[in-house]
């Protein structure tokens, strides 16, 4: 199935998160509020991550990105639905690469297996948004052919709901 293959190069590493790894993708998931000066998930929502993950009907698909056997990094995923293209969206939910680990090709080859994954599953757009100062994000997409959209992001939390 499109997706679960690994891609491989002498030092990097692309795997699906599994039940048997899943404790170092919360490890990461962990570091990411850290860069992005947000709070990280409690306890309730690290038992919801697993059981999205891993349940009859997924909610999300996880990859840990390795570098020299390590995991280093991760991405997260979803579809979403293009009612103008009639075709799926690939949304990319979260890229990240351990600071100390960066500009040595992770991030790309993550972007570029996301990137295989939407062409494989007939996707016809891949979205993602970025932290207005994330300056290195930006860079880092844009050379990857990225195209900042005129849309503004809206959202309703908790109650509001």
């Amino acid at each position: 199935m499109p997706g679960n293959e690994n891609t491989n190069t002498e030092e990097i590493a692309i795997k699906k998160v599994t039940p048997e790894n899943f404790e170092k993708f919360i490890e990461l998931i962990e570091k990411l509020p850290e860069y992005e000066k947000l709070t990280p998930p409690d306890d309730d929502a690290k038992k919801r991550l697993r059981e999205d993950a891993f349940s009859e009907n997924p909610r999300y698909e996880a990859y840990l990105g390795f570098m020299n056997g390590n995991p280093v990094g991760y991405i997260t995923i979803y579809y979403t639905y293009s009612t103008f293209l009639a075709k799926p969206t690939l949304y990319l939910e979260d890229i990240f690469v351990l600071e100390e680990c960066r500009k040595q090709g992770l991030g790309k080859a993550l972007f570029e297996f996301c990137r295989n994954i939407a062409r494989t599953k007939g996707c016809g757009r891949l979205d993602w948004t970025v932290l207005t100062w994330n300056e290195p994000s930006i860079r880092f997409y844009e050379k990857q052919g990225g195209n900042r959209q005129d849309w503004y992001l809206y959202r309703l939390e908790g109650d509001a709901i």
